[in-house]
């Protein structure tokens, strides 16, 4: 009998180092990937990766802080697939009110987002529609509200907002909203609850969060951080077209996935997905662009790198219906 107990500890003890070194394994694989992937298209290019980096680096800082707010609707395991239309409705916000006061301006992006995202939480959380489906009905809608505001000639915001684009003001904005979100996720009780209700949602229940509440929060917050990313987004031309933040729900789910992101949220969600994977679809995409591929082929080649990533992080013990 103690025989059989210790052969079955010894098993068990085997299992977990298994499990542990495909876990660290896992989450290397996205830095590798990166370094690699660097390194291939800076071959391929003669260079123009490293000679126009900071140009390269120039288009991160709007899917970066952008990403964080769907990093942590991920995390408990929703979706939102209307961070595009959240930031061209704030973009235009801010364009107009820019005229008055450019620091007005960025409280009003801030609050437009955060306007949308507590309509996406009222249906989602309120009425008990599922993430996706509320959330791809407000893409459209406001998609169609962009389009209409744009019609006739793009809206056009003060002459100064030009004056703030520069990769110094983004950087530190970039690097104080990750800080914050980081310190947040990592260190608060914020980053326990969103990993619990991930996790299992009823269990968090029992445990006494407020999963509701939480989960329309997350949602005002996420269309709040887009709003501010609506700033950063205007300040580089000054004006909002019907085009403005298309596809930007697209980009941000294949950078977090890029990054090593969890389909289904939970426990194994981590920080640097946001960072990793940002940097990694920043590099895939600009390399694809320096070597000249039409946009069809491009979209062909992300598409095959998103469904290998999902593959490899897919988490299929535990994965279901997104919420």
């Amino acid at each position: 009998m103690s025989a059989n107990t210790n052969t079955a500890a010894v098993s068990k003890e085997e299992e977990l180092k298994k499990i542990s070194k495909l876990s660290m394994l896992r989450s290397l694989l996205p830095i590798a990937g990166l370094v690699l992937i660097f390194i291939l298209f800076n071959i391929l290019t003669k260079g123009r990766m490293i000679t126009n980096l900071s140009l390269v680096m120039s288009q991160i800082y709007v899917t970066i802080i952008a990403a964080m707010g769907v990093f942590f609707i991920m995390t408990m395991g929703g979706l939102d697939f209307s961070q595009g239309s959240i930031l061209g409705m704030a973009s235009i916000v801010v364009c107009l009110v820019s005229k008055f006061s450019i620091p007005l301006a960025i409280v009003a992006g801030i609050a437009t987002g955060a306007a949308i995202g507590a309509f996406n939480g009222f249906f989602y959380v309120n009425r008990k529609i599922k993430s996706f489906i509320v959330t791809i009905c407000t893409m459209f809608l406001f998609r169609g509200i962009i389009k209409y505001l744009t019609t006739d000639a793009p809206v056009a915001g003060s002459a100064e907002l030009i004056n703030y684009d520069t990769n110094a003001l983004k950087a530190i904005c970039a690097i104080v909203v990750l800080a914050i979100g980081f310190i947040a996720f990592r260190y608060t009780k914020f980053g326990t609850y969103l990993k619990a209700i991930g996790a299992g949602e009823k269990a968090a229940k029992f445990a006494g969060i407020r999963t509701d509440r939480m989960k329309f929060f997350i949602y005002v917050l996420a269309g709040a951080i887009t709003g501010f990313a609506a700033f950063i987004s205007v300040i580089k031309v000054g004006s909002v077209t019907s085009s403005g933040g298309n596809q930007l729900e697209t980009q941000i789910l294949i950078a977090l996935v890029l990054g090593g992101m969890p389909i289904s949220g939970g426990a194994k969600v981590r920080f640097e997905n946001i960072i990793v994977g940002s940097l990694l679809y920043i590099v895939l995409n600009s390399g694809l662009t320096m070597m000249g591929f039409s946009t069809q082929m491009m979209q062909l080649i992300q598409g095959i790198v998103f469904l290998v990533f999902v593959a490899v992080f897919a988490d299929r013990e535990s994965i279901q219906v997104i919420k």
